[in-house]
Order: C-alpha cells, then sequence, then structure tokens
C-alpha cells in the first residue's frame, strides 16, 4: 500500500456555489458532480410546500438521499435532518416537504 497521498481526480466544490435550476414549482438543483458514465450527485432545495409533480420512478438505477437539512418527505413518511435514505432499482416515491429542505441526492448507477 502506498504511503505518498494521491489527490489526481479529486474535485471540491461548495453547493452554494454551483448555479441551480428549478426543476419542478420551487424545486431547486444544483449538480455538484458527474461523471461520464452517468454516476451524479445533486443538491436539491425544496421550499416551503414543494412537492415533486408525480411519481418519481428509479428504473434505471438506485437513488440515495442525505437530509442535510429540514424534513425531507417521500410520500409516506417524513425524513428529518441527518437522515440517509435508499431507494433501490424498481422503487417510487413522491418527493416533497411541507416545512422546506435541501438533501443531497446521489445516483451511484447513472
Amino acid at each position: 500500500m502506498s504511503q505518498e497521498v494521491n489527490f489526481n481526480g479529486i474535485t471540491s466544490i461548495n453547493w452554494k456555489d454551483v448555479q441551480c435550476k428549478e426543476i419542478a414549482p420551487s424545486i431547486f438543483e444544483r449538480e455538484v458532480w458527474k461523471e461520464k458514465t452517468g454516476n451524479k450527485a445533486v443538491v436539491l432545495e425544496f421550499k416551503p410546500g414543494a412537492k415533486f409533480p408525480g411519481i418519481d420512478y428509479h428504473k434505471s438505477g438506485a437513488e440515495q438521499i442525505y437530509v442535510i437539512s429540514g424534513v425531507f418527505n417521500d410520500g409516506k413518511e417524513d425524513h428529518a435532518e441527518g437522515s440517509f435514505i435508499h431507494n433501490p432499482i424498481g422503487t417510487a416515491h413522491i418527493p416533497q416537504s411541507k416545512k422546506g429542505c435541501v438533501v443531497l441526492i446521489t445516483f451511484p448507477e447513472g
């Protein structure tokens, strides 16, 4: 095992510095990382009362959610700050937040 540090390929960004786009009413996305394979990580900000229009299906791969702040609801239950949710391939939910929240979402399979 190498005893030398290696920073080749490491990236760092503050999600607040990334330009956001509104992907649904009162839901804003900031893409913080993406590979050529399609694997990516995004930060979503839900304003109070925001609800994804329709059902979010995970057909091509899993989705992992980490609640940075606020309370995220998946259409079934609330997930408070610090919660981690793994949605495997084939699952579906309705992302929303009554109080507002910020979540980190990773798509490990693109």
